[in-house]
């Protein structure tokens, strides 16, 4: 399906040196059939067999997990939408967190990640001085509670069990920490949090009780170490943005502007401290609407005399996702622009 002149092209990696684009990427060792990220740390959970089933439904690719453990099983489905490119939840690992709250604990009790440095180098080496590869591989501990449960049934065993809860969030708050601390101490210099940070799914209130001291203890560890954190934004940002700032993580990938957004690029970097970086700018509705060459050098003429003030800080790249009907021309004419 890909135009000639990229048909070469194996890999995202290989895409982006065709394209001649500086690399700042979690995405050039993960696999999105597989799972929305990571590529770099290996889960393990101690007690529990992991059976995958793999099968066709037309073109869409179907992952089933059973996890089994001495304690009962927790199963999921994903599908890779082959139409949309894109893999969507179709069964969540808890659907009775009530019925479920010790087989779960359990499954995070025993729950860990190995950061593999080898392959982490092989990738940097590969991408050499084009660019940096991030280790996007975490998630707070909210997200871990969407992951497991799905956002609306999180949000009503929050409410409704917060004890129970903040058990949850402090087993996998240090897992994390774990790997982490074992990445930016064996060179890993951009750490992701993987949360799609939405004021709809994180309001400033939930990021407040938990998700803050989450942040704060992974800018510490990686600032310890010469790394930098970033988390990735998706949708809504405009009320998490002082917040987010305040408990100084360095930056926020993938920000978009109105209507996918909530909030311009050059006004969110008046919201974030000065060291604050934003990546952004090419969104799927710049990608979808701007269909010509003058149309797209006009708006990244205009989007760069708005950011010149926060030239030092700013990273001009795609913002979350790109409209599937994209055409192979309008990335080039981005690029060129």
């Amino acid at each position: 399906m890909l135009p000639d002149e990229i048909r070469h092209c194996q890999t995202l990696l290989d895409l982006y040196i065709c394209l001649g684009v500086d690399v700042f990427s979690r995405n050039i060792y993960s696999d999105p059939e597989t799972y929305w990220f990571g590529g770099i740390c290996d889960e393990i959970i101690d007690d529990f067999e992991v059976l995958e089933k793999k099968s066709l439904s037309g073109k869409d690719k179907v992952t089933e997990k059973e996890y089994r453990s001495s304690k009962g099983s927790l199963n999921e489905k994903l599908i890779y939408l082959f139409n949309e490119s894109t893999l969507v939840q179709n069964k969540f690992l808890v659907t009775d967190p009530i019925k479920e709250f010790e087989l779960f604990k359990h499954f995070l009790t025993n729950r860990r990640w190995e950061y593999r440095k080898e392959k982490f180098n092989s990738i940097s080496r590969l991408v050499g001085d084009r660019g940096l590869v991030i280790a996007g591989e975490f998630f707070s501990p909210l997200k871990m509670m969407h992951f497991a449960m799905g956002p609306v049934n999180a949000v009503y065993f929050l409410m409704e069990y917060p004890e129970q809860a903040r058990q949850l969030l402090e087993l996998h708050t240090t897992a994390q920490l774990d790997c982490i601390k074992s990445c930016v101490e064996n060179g890993v210099k951009a750490i992701m949090a993987m949360d799609n940070l939405d004021t709809m799914f994180h309001p400033p209130d939930y990021v407040k009780e938990y998700s803050s001291s989450f942040y704060i203890k992974v800018s510490d560890l990686c600032h310890a170490n010469g790394a930098r954190f970033f988390i990735h934004a998706c949708g809504q940002q405009k009320d998490n943005l002082r917040l987010i700032s305040s408990y100084n993580v360095d930056g926020l990938e993938g920000v978009a502007s109105p209507p996918l957004g909530d909030v311009m690029l050059d006004e969110a970097m008046e919201s974030t401290h000065e060291g604050f970086i934003l990546t952004g700018g090419i969104s799927a509705m710049e990608t979808r609407d701007l269909r010509t060459r003058e149309a797209i050098f006009k708006y990244v003429e205009d989007l760069f005399r708005k950011m010149l003030p926060y030239k030092n800080r700013f990273i001009f790249s795609s913002s979350c996702n790109t409209a599937i009907n994209t055409s192979w021309e309008t990335i080039k004419h981005f690029r060129d622009a």
